[in-house]
């Protein structure tokens, strides 16, 4: 009787001890014991614009989440979560050419995500000429500059965000009164999903606009102090490059038929400019 009682609360203690193993090893899972979490990290890149600097000054970023996803439900501001509240200002021009910057990274709950929002600080400014001056964005600063971009956050994956602020299409001069308007364009790409276009332009002590054309679709860039190039989050398609020297001694030129497929990278190889 006591081997048998002694048994049984045994096995009542394994019971017990297995029910509180399984319990730990299904928080925060889907099921089959894997993490329902993924990451969500976000980059910031520039096409050129004709400025000496765009300095842009970014409070906060946030996210939404779709209804359907659980980051939803645990939201306070109707599914928009905060990526980033770090108060940074970027000089956009320094971010071309294949260079980025981190302006968000964190850890979210696997499903969909439909915006991004950026909202804005009052430092915004552009260099002309050597002269600063304020860049006005109101409604920036009121609620947010908002883009669609429909990211589907996997378990256990890093989805990169990459932001291309567009500085030559966003900033508006108004008039002659030397008032300049930000009414930001922006484009949002998976980058997983995109390639990088890159290569070379001779000669290299000119700089070069670069512009990789695909139907009515423009990507830009311009050449690095060595003449290279690189072109962040482009889509598969077939471009034409077009290169245009910063110098009335030589010619334009253009390269048709790059074609990126299979979101791999793509090296256009070194490209000679003409004299006119």
């Amino acid at each position: 009787m006591k081997i048998s009682k002694t048994l049984q609360i045994l096995t009542t203690c394994l019971l017990v001890i297995s029910a509180a193993f399984i319990g730990c090893n299904t928080v925060n899972s889907n099921g089959n014991g894997s993490k329902t979490t993924g990451r969500m990290n976000v980059k910031l890149t520039d096409a050129p614009g004709n400025y000496d600097a765009v300095y842009i000054h970014i409070n906060k970023v946030l996210i939404k989440a779709d209804s359907t996803t659980s980051d939803s439900a645990s939201s306070n501001n109707n599914g928009w979560i905060t990526l980033s509240n770090k108060s940074q200002t970027v000089d956009l021009l320094k971010l071309r050419n294949g260079n980025t910057i981190q302006i968000g990274n964190k850890k979210l709950a696997a499903g969909t995500y439909s915006q991004i929002r950026f909202v804005l600080g009052s430092g915004n400014q552009v260099v002309v000429n050597g002269k600063t001056h304020s860049l006005t964005t109101p409604s920036a600063q009121q609620s947010g500059l908002k883009l669609n971009i429909n990211a589907n956050i996997e378990a256990n994956k890093i989805y990169n965000l990459l932001i291309d602020f567009n500085a030559n299409k966003s900033i508006v001069e108004a008039g002659n009164s030397n008032k300049f308007l930000l009414k930001p364009v922006l484009r949002a790409v998976n980058l997983q999903a995109t390639a990088t276009l890159s290569g070379t332009v001779k000669p290299d002590s000119v700089q070069t606009s670069v512009l990789a054309i695909a139907n009515s679709d423009t990507l830009s860039t311009v050449t690095g102090s060595n003449g290279n190039f690189s072109i962040l989050g482009v889509p598969n398609g077939t471009y034409n490059l077009v290169f245009k020297p910063q110098s009335t001694a030589l010619a334009d030129t253009t390269k048709t038929g790059v074609t990126v497929q299979n979101n791999k990278d793509v090296n256009a190889g070194t490209i000679q400019l003409s004299k006119k």
